[in-house]
C-alpha cells in the first residue's frame, strides 16, 4: 500500500546531525514521514561561518544552493557555488563548506540514504584558511 503525500512545513523540520557552524533540520526521513530511501533537509550556514570537515559515508549527497555564496573545500582545492546552482558529493569524499559572504548560505541537501551521516574529521592542514579566504 502506498504511503500518504505530506507536506513539510518549516515549522515541522527537526534540527539534525551537523557539521561546524552549520545548521541541519531534517525535512524528510523514517522518524518524520517514514521515509526508507531518501533523506531530504535543509541546511543553513552564517556568514562567513564554516563546517568541520565530514563526510556522508557510503551515501550520495547532491546539495541545492538556495541563496548566498558557499565554497566547498575538497582535497584541497576549492569550489564555488552560488544560487540555483547544484553540488554533487560522492560518497566518502571528505569537505569543508563555507559562507563567504555577508548573507546566510541556504541549501537543501538531499541523500541516498534516509540516514542522517554525518563523520566529522580532523580538518586537513590548510583546509580552513582556502575554505574563508
Amino acid at each position: 500500500m502506498p504511503g500518504e503525500l505530506r507536506v513539510i512545513h518549516p515549522a515541522d523540520r527537526v534540527l539534525d546531525a551537523a557539521s561546524g557552524g552549520m545548521r541541519r533540520e531534517a525535512a524528510v526521513s523514517r522518524a518524520l514521514v517514514g521515509a526508507e530511501r531518501v533523506w531530504v533537509g535543509y541546511v543553513e550556514l552564517d556568514p562567513f561561518d564554516i563546517s568541520a570537515a565530514h563526510h556522508h559515508g557510503e551515501a550520495e549527497s547532491v546539495i541545492y544552493v538556495i541563496s548566498g555564496h558557499a565554497r566547498f573545500v575538497v582535497d584541497g582545492a576549492v569550489h564555488e557555488a552560488f544560487a540555483g546552482d547544484f553540488v554533487w558529493v560522492p560518497p566518502q569524499v571528505v569537505h569543508v563548506e563555507a559562507n563567504t559572504g555577508g548573507e546566510p548560505v541556504r541549501m537543501v541537501v538531499a541523500r541516498s540514504t534516509q540516514e542522517t551521516l554525518v563523520f566529522n574529521v580532523e580538518m586537513p592542514a590548510g583546509w580552513a584558511a582556502r575554505a574563508v579566504g
